[in-house]
């Protein structure tokens, strides 16, 4: 939101408008789609939080298969995603005090960590809401007061026209070329992967009541439109102020912290800047404390030490973090790394592995254990698979043949194997008429 989408922006112009929308429309359908079922049938299926635990509950797996492979997947596309954030610290820390690149990153990773230790689910929750509403301050200050500020009575489109006219062409990119269906889809696709992130979908699982969804929708939805349509303008306006400065800028992803530090007085500037680190601590620690989990309950406790307590169980999940965090710090290390090419991969991989399981799962009474299991694994693989290939259909973003073969593999197998148990099926009938 406030380096990824920028810097997209920046680099593209209002095709990024395609990649807002599309995320805007997931935000909205993955709240009255999702929220409120996920958060009934999660109480129905033993108080799951988790997304391993809520799968094992839900299709009474003793092998606890769902809950390890799930597990995996969960750590493999968070060891991304974390590391996209520590990535976006070390921007923030190299820009803001002309750090080295490594040592800023260590600095924001050591941040991050320590930040994390302290308090759990519910202290995460009341300082993403301060955060949150930081960030959209932030998003609607710095391009009100960039175009404020301006030297023109042009208006920004009209600066933007005369820059570089295909900058407001929606169907071409910066240089002129037609996006054509694939990549219009690819951006639009984005949307898609809401309905399989554990760290969005723990929250669901968590609300107060289900009685609240409908007002939290609302919340969110407002939310994203004022930020992502605040990110999108930080870019465009961005670009004319580095154009009309002769500037040159090496990574567009920077392009918040510039223009925050030359139109702010200091005090100000470190105050909106500070909405950076709370974005990154906002989403690393939802994002550590779920791997955490994944390790300590749904590997350390179901597989590995079945009679573990619950303070062995909460120092393994904080060991966890600490080493999940060491990891992802390792994947951050290139200076060349993209906040938002790193995030693309990880939102692609959740929510071709996790998005039609879930779906289907609170939908589909006939889906049974075999065909979940069938669908976490060939959504995730197809995911990696398909990232390794370039050219043709292949540049197609991953997270939709990952879907699609996630769909189409719980379909098959569910029903080419045994029926669920009578008990499943009538807590399935519960849940609907829980609902009605």
């Amino acid at each position: 939101m406030l380096l990824g989408l920028p810097g997209y922006a920046f680099a593209s112009g209002v095709e990024a408008f395609w990649l807002a929308g599309g995320l805007l429309l997931g935000t909205w359908l993955n709240w009255l789609i999702l929220a409120r079922r996920l958060r009934v049938y999660s109480q129905t299926s033993g108080n799951a939080l988790t997304l391993p635990e809520f799968f094992t509950n839900r299709f009474r797996d003793s092998s606890k298969m769902l809950q390890v492979v799930s597990a995996f997947f969960i750590l493999l596309f968070f060891l991304f995603y974390t590391s996209s954030g520590l990535v976006a610290g070390g921007k923030l820390f190299e820009t803001v005090f002309g750090l080295d690149y490594t040592w800023a990153v260590i600095i924001g990773t050591l941040c991050v960590i320590s930040y994390t230790l302290f308090g759990g689910f519910l202290a995460v929750s009341w300082t993403d809401l301060v955060q949150g509403l930081l960030m959209a301050a932030a998003m609607v200050i710095v391009p009100v007061i960039a175009l404020q500020s301006g030297n023109s009575d042009a208006s920004i489109f009209d600066q933007l026209r005369a820059h570089n006219e295909e900058l407001l062409n929606p169907f071409t990119n910066s240089t002129g070329e037609a996006l054509g269906w694939m990549a219009i889809v690819s951006l639009v696709t984005w949307g898609l992967g809401y309905f399989g992130q554990p760290h969005i979908l723990a929250r669901f699982a968590g609300i107060r009541s289900e009685q609240d969804v409908p007002t939290a929708r609302r919340i969110a939805v407002t939310w994203s439109a004022i930020s992502m349509l605040g990110a999108i303008m930080v870019g465009l306006i961005g670009l004319l102020y580095i154009n009309e400065m002769s500037l040159s800028l090496g990574d567009g992803e920077t392009i918040f912290m510039v223009l925050v530090n030359a139109l702010f007085h200091p005090v100000v500037a470190g105050i909106l800047l500070a909405a950076i680190l709370a974005a990154i601590m906002s989403t690393a620690d939802s994002q550590l404390l779920v791997s955490s989990s994944a390790l300590a309950e749904d590997f350390y406790k179901a597989v590995i030490r079945k009679d573990a307590d619950q303070k062995e169980v909460l120092m393994v999940g904080r060991l966890a973090v600490v080493v999940i965090a060491l990891v992802a710090l390792a994947l951050a290390m290139s200076p060349d790394s993209s906040v938002l090419g790193l995030v693309s991969y990880a939102w692609a991989g959740f929510g071709a592995a996790f998005g039609p399981a879930l779906l289907m799962s609170l939908y589909w009474k006939r889906m049974n254990r075999n065909g979940a299991l069938a669908g976490i694994i060939v959504g995730g693989v197809t995911v990696v698979l398909w990232k390794q290939v370039s050219g043709g259909i292949f540049d197609l973003y991953e997270i939709v043949p990952g879907m699609l073969s996630a769909f189409i593999a719980i379909t098959v197998v569910s029903l080419m194997s045994s029926e669920p148990e009578a008990e499943i099926v009538e807590e399935f009938d519960n849940v609907e008429k829980a609902l009605a």
